[in-house]
């Protein structure tokens, strides 16, 4: 228990999911809730996202593993969008959504209008850094605050104490962080004609710029030692696993994973991590070897180089010096079946026979084979598996592998 008190049964591990694949990878590898874009004003545009039948699926799913699903509606709305919002919010309560995730003030509104016992949780786009904002919030009806990232966890706990107890307060531990204040960037917009603040953003932020002065076109001036370009506007990425419990003391309840738009491999990786992260908190079993060897399960997954974000202040530095990113493995393949010693494998990248193949279970860490015993659905023997997604079957480890378990080839 923490200082403030909490227990397993109220903290809570968020996890995002950009369709069903992600969705089920989230669950399997120990979230508690899943946030999801439906088919209307969502921030993800890009992401293939999910229909109202399978957001009605996905519900199902969820509830079925004793879980939750958020579904996020937290685009800035248009007056048209506004008035056609309380019946989406509708649909989306008869769909089973646990909460809405809400930016804008009218759609607020206009949800608690419509759907009152539909619970409302306040988006990082809002900006909510303060205990007068959040009381705003709590009382237009809403039940949680997703704190913005730039606030520290001194000011959290500040805010934690000045705000009722049943408003409750989300904060992001890990992934992607923007330069701007969340979602309220131009960049885009400018560049593009996609707006961030419509769910169309390009990450122009990501982009390798260089420096020119006017009167000098054509040359093109370093602004920092790497020749590849100017990268200060691509930020690190935010890693808080080392000091979670340091979140928790400050108040906060559910613990946020960014990335609707990462891999089924990213979600399972990070969302293992931080549950086995907070697990070993509640029950008193972490240490410092448990910690470090759940750090290196974060470095297998795509990633830029991390920062601990302003949790502990102002950054001194906010871009790594290269937009780089940094993966110790590669996802090889998805364990669809084990029988009788052998193992169904839908492949995702390119696996060889004698390959040195680690399993991501949520069961255990650190479980490797050698890949041996390839053949295809006919029984033909294979030396490699090299068409994307293709299903070959290959000899099983005596123990620790079942059906929904990731492979993967280290790479370094």
């Amino acid at each position: 228990m923490s200082k403030r008190g909490h227990t397993m049964s109220n903290l809570e591990l968020l996890s995002p999911a950009g369709d069903l694949e992600r969705l089920r990878a989230a669950i399997r590898f120990g979230a508690d809730a899943v946030y999801v874009g439906g088919p209307k004003l969502q921030l993800r545009s890009g992401v293939v996202g999910f229909t109202m039948e399978s957001l009605e699926t996905a519900a199902r799913e969820v509830h079925a593993a004793g879980k939750k699903l958020y579904v996020t509606v937290n685009a800035f709305p248009t007056n048209r969008e506004i008035d056609e919002l309380g019946d989406y919010a509708q649909a989306l309560k008869a769909i089973g959504a646990d909460a809405v995730i809400v930016a804008d003030l009218g759609a607020i509104s206009a949800i608690r209008r419509a759907v009152p016992d539909l619970p409302v949780h306040v988006s990082t786009q809002a900006n909510c850094q303060n205990y007068a904002a959040a009381m705003t919030y709590y009382d237009l009806g809403a039940t949680r605050v997703v704190l913005g990232r730039e606030m520290s966890l001194e000011q959290i706990g500040e805010m934690r104490a000045k705000i009722p107890a049943d408003l409750e307060l989300e904060a992001f531990v890990h992934g992607a962080m923007c330069m701007s204040y969340s979602g309220r960037c131009m960049i885009s917009a400018y560049l593009n004609d996609r707006s961030a603040n419509r769910g169309a953003c390009t990450q122009p932020c990501r982009w390798k710029y260089h420096l020119m002065e006017e009167t000098r076109p054509g040359e093109f001036f370093p602004v920092e030692e790497n020749e590849n370009g100017m990268t200060i506007l691509s930020s690190f990425d935010m890693n808080c696993l080392v000091f979670i419990d340091k979140i928790i003391d400050a108040g906060v309840v559910s613990f946020k994973i960014e990335g609707r738009m990462k891999s089924p491999y990213y979600v399972a990786t990070v969302t293992n991590a931080y549950r086995k992260r907070i697990d070993g908190i509640l029950n008193g079993t972490a240490t410092p070897e448990s910690i470090a060897a759940l750090q290196q399960e974060l470095n297998a997954a795509s990633h830029r180089s991390y920062a601990t974000g302003f949790y502990f202040g102002a950054m001194k530095k906010h871009a790594p010096d290269d937009g780089a990113y940094y993966q110790d493995c590669t996802f090889v393949g998805v364990v669809h079946e084990v029988k009788d010693g052998r193992m169904r494998v839908e492949q995702r990248n390119r696996v060889r026979l004698g390959d040195r193949i680690e399993v991501l279970s949520p069961e255990s860490l650190g479980l490797a084979f050698t890949a041996a015993n390839m053949t295809d659905p006919d029984g033909n023997p294979m030396e490699i598996a090299s068409r994307p997604t293709e299903i070959f079957w290959m000899d099983a480890p005596e123990k620790g592998v079942a059906p929904g378990d990731l492979l993967r080839i280290r790479n370094v």
